[in-house]
C-alpha cells in the first residue's frame, strides 16, 4: 500500500463521473472537511489484512504528531501501477476505515471509483506533505530515495555560482534551460514534437500487444538499431582498455542481498515479477550480470584496467503518461560498458578519457552537449571540487553540479556525470552518461590481489559512451529535424541509394550498379514500379535517401549515373567509381550492413508508411 499524507487546512471534493463501473454509489454530493489529515491511498496487488494493521498504525501515528482534528481516507490510484483488484480494493480501504474509526477518530472516506474535483490547502509546516510504503512482513521492500539536493554552477575560473542568484543571461541558451529545469525547477513548455512523427515513418512504434513503453522496430528501423549496437561495441574498443564481451540473463533475485541492496536504490522504477523461485527484478542496466559473472574470476593488479561490455536489454518501469518513443522506455538497450580499475585515482584519468570520448561522438553529430555532475555527499564534492573544475576547462563553459545530501543512504557511486542535448522543443534531453563505482565491487565480492598479496576492491567506471541505443537514435533524428534537409548520417540511413530507371529498358544497367554497390556493402535498392520519375523522387526525397541515381538513354550511352545529392541538393553527373568514393569517405569509420529488404521497391509489401 502506498499512502499520501497532507494536513490540511481544508480540503474539499466533488465526485462528478463515474471511473470505474464498480464504483460506489453515492449518497452526497460535495463535501468540504477542516483540519484534517488528508490520507491518499493506493491498494496494490500483496496487500491484506496485515497491511491494513500496519497502514492504520502509520497514518494514526502521523495524525496525533501533526494533531489533526480528523481524518479523509481518499481513495487514488496514481501512486503505483501493481494495483489490486477494485472489488479488493475497496474491501482494503474499508477494513482501513473500520480500524481507525475503532480508535474513536472522527473519519471520513470519499467515494470509490470517481472521478472528483478537488481543492485543498496544505499547511506549510515540516510534517504537512508525507509519503508511506506499507508493506506485509514477507514483502521485499524496494523504495527509492527522496532526496533534496543542492545545486551549484562551477565556472571554468573556478568560480561557485549560486542558480537562483546567478545572472542566467550570461550564460549560453541551452545552458540556461538546463539550469531552469534541474536547479530551479522550473516547468518548460511541452507539445508534441515532430521527431515522432518520423521516428513513426521509419518505423519506430509502441508494440500496441504489449505493457507500454515497449516498442517495436519494422525493417528500415531494425536496420538502424543494429547499426548503432554494432557502432557503440566499436567506440568502446577504441578507449584503449582490454576489452571482455559478456552475456547474459535480464531476471535477477531479490532475495541475494547485493540484487536487493542495488534495487533499493531505484525503488518504484523496477519491473518485478513472482516466479516459483520468488519475487525477481529485471535488471536495470548490464550491472547485475557483468558484476555477478566477475565475482568468480581470479584478478590481479596486473589485469587492471579491463573493461565488460553488453548491449544489454534493460528495464525501468517508467509511468505510462511520461514514456516517449526512442527517448524514455520501459525496455530499452544499453551499450553499458564497466571499466575496472585499482584506485579512485585511476578512475578519474579514465573519466577523462570516457569524458573527451562522450563529447566527441556527440560532436560528430554536429552537436554539443551540456554537463550536468552528480555528487553523492558534500564531502565528495569537497574532494571532487578541483576535479570537477578541470572538467570545466576542458569543455570551456561552466557546468551545473547538483549535490546529495549526506543521508545515510548507501550509493554506490561518487559522481555521475549526464550529458544533455537540447531537443527541437527546447528540453534538455540525457544521452550520454558516466560515473565512478567505490560501492558495488564489495557489494558483489568483486577483488583483484594487490602487489603486495592483499586483497583489494577495484573502482568500477559505468559508461554508456553514446547513451542507450534508442536515445542515440532520438539525438541522430532531433539533430536531422534541426537541418533544412532533414537527413540521417550516411552510414545510419537504411538506404544509402536508390536508383531509378527512367523505363523498364534501363532495369538492367540499374542491376548492374547495384550489383557493384552490394559488393562493397552498400546499401541500394531500385525503384522498379510503373510510376512517373518525378513519383518516383519525390518518394525517395520522402525517406531522406542520401543519393538518389536516375539512369536513362544518356547514362547509359556514356556508362555514368545522374546523382541528386541530398546533402547540398545539387544534381550531378558521375561515374559509379566517383560515387563509390564518395560513399566510401562518408562512412568510412562506421559500421557497414546489408539491406533488411529486397532490392525491388515493387516487391516491397508496404511497411513504410509513406508510401
Amino acid at each position: 500500500m502506498r499512502v499520501l499524507l497532507l494536513h490540511c487546512d481544508w480540503i474539499e471534493y466533488e465526485p462528478r463521473k463515474k471511473a470505474l463501473e464498480e464504483a460506489e454509489e453515492i449518497k452526497e454530493g460535495s463535501r468540504r472537511l477542516e483540519e484534517v489529515l488528508a490520507v491518499f491511498i493506493t491498494v496494490e496487488k500483496d496487500d491484506d489484512e496485515e497491511v491494513v494493521e500496519r497502514a492504520s498504525t502509520e497514518i494514526l501515528n502521523v495524525f496525533h504528531e501533526v494533531k489533526a482534528e480528523r481524518i479523509l481516507l481518499y481513495p487514488w490510484a496514481h501512486l503505483s501501477s501493481r494495483l489490486k483488484s477494485p472489488d479488493k480494493a475497496l474491501y482494503i480501504i474499508k477494513l482501513l476505515e473500520k480500524k481507525i474509526k475503532g480508535k474513536n477518530i472522527e473519519v471520513y472516506r470519499a467515494p470509490f471509483g470517481w472521478y472528483k474535483a478537488l481543492r485543498l490547502s496544505v499547511k506549510g509546516h515540516p510534517l504537512a506533505e508525507l509519503s508511506r510504503e506499507i508493506r506485509g512482513e514477507g514483502e521485499e521492500k524496494t523504495v527509492a530515495p527522496k532526496v533534496k539536493k543542492k545545486y551549484v554552477i562551477v565556472t571554468p575560473e573556478g568560480r561557485e555560482i549560486d542558480p537562483v542568484k546567478a545572472d542566467l543571461s550570461s550564460f549560453n541558451p541551452e545552458f540556461q534551460v538546463l539550469v531552469r529545469k534541474e536547479a530551479l525547477g522550473e516547468k518548460l513548455p511541452g507539445g508534441k514534437s515532430t521527431i515522432l512523427d518520423y521516428l513513426k515513418r521509419f518505423e519506430f512504434e509502441w508494440e500496441p500487444f504489449s505493457d507500454y513503453g515497449h516498442m517495436r522496430l519494422g525493417p528500415y528501423a531494425a536496420l538502424i538499431f543494429d547499426l548503432v549496437s554494432e557502432y557503440s561495441r566499436e567506440i568502446a574498443g577504441d578507449l584503449g582498455v582490454p576489452l571482455f564481451e559478456v552475456k547474459g540473463t535480464a531476471f535477477f533475485d531479490l532475495k541475494m542481498k547485493p540484487v536487493r541492496e542495488h534495487a533499493e536504490l531505484y525503488g518504484d522504477r523496477l519491473y518485478t515479477l513472482k516466479t516459483d523461485k520468488g519475487e525477481m527484478i529485471l535488471r536495470y542496466a548490464a550491472c547485475h550480470q557483468q558484476f555477478a559473472l566477475i565475482k568468480d574470476w581470479n584478478l590481479s593488479y596486473r589485469n587492471l584496467p579491463f573493461g565488460a561490455f553488453e548491449v544489454a536489454d534493460s528495464y525501468r518501469y517508467e509511468q505510462s503518461g511520461e514514456t516517449e518513443l526512442c527517448f524514455r522506455l520501459r525496455r530499452f538497450y544499453m551499450p553499458d560498458l564497466h571499466i575496472f580499475v585499482k584506485d579512485e585515482d585511476e578512475a578519474k584519468k579514465w573519466l577523462l578519457r570516457i569524458h573527451e570520448k562522450i563529447m566527441d561522438e556527440m560532436k560528430k553529430l554536429g552537436r554539443n552537449y551540456e554537463l550536468l555532475v552528480n555528487v553523492v555527499t558534500p564531502q565528495q564534492y569537497d574532494r571532487y571540487r578541483s576535479f570537477i573544475v578541470e572538467i570545466a576547462q576542458r569543455i570551456k563553459k561552466p557546468l551545473l553540479v547538483a549535490i546529495y545530501p549526506a543521508s545515510g543512504l548507501s550509493y554506490y557511486w561518487t559522481i555521475n556525470i549526464e550529458y544533455h542535448i537540447l531537443d527541437l522543443l527546447g528540453r534538455p534531453r540525457e544521452v550520454g552518461t558516466v560515473q565512478i563505482d567505490i560501492g558495488n565491487a564489495k557489494r558483489f565480492g568483486i577483488k583483484y590481489v594487490g602487489e603486495n598479496g592483499e586483497e583489494k576492491y577495484p573502482v568500477i567506471l559505468h559508461t554508456a559512451i553514446i547513451g542507450s541505443i534508442e536515445r542515440f537514435i532520438y539525438a541522430v533524428f532531433d539533430t536531422a529535424l534541426h537541418k533544412k534537409r532533414p537527413m540521417l548520417p550516411v552510414w545510419l540511413s537504411p538506404i544509402q541509394v536508390r536508383i531509378l530507371p527512367v523505363s523498364s529498358k534501363h532495369l538492367p544497367y540499374a542491376n548492374e550498379i547495384a550489383l557493384k554497390l552490394e559488393s562493397l556493402s552498400f546499401r541500394v535498392d531500385i525503384d522498379d514500379t510503373e510510376r512517373s520519375l518525378s513519383r518516383k523522387i519525390v518518394d525517395a526525397e520522402r525517406e531522406w535517401i542520401p543519393y538518389i541515381l536516375v539512369v536513362g538513354d544518356k547514362e547509359y550511352e556514356r556508362r555514368t549515373i545522374t546523382v541528386r545529392r541530398r546533402k547540398d541538393g545539387r544534381q550531378v553527373e558521375m561515374t559509379v567509381n566517383e560515387l563509390i568514393e564518395e560513399l566510401q569517405e562518408e562512412t568510412r569509420g562506421y559500421p557497414r550492413r546489408r539491406a533488411y529488404f529486397g532490392r525491388y521497391v515493387s516487391l516491397r509489401p508496404g511497411f513504410i508508411k509513406w508510401q
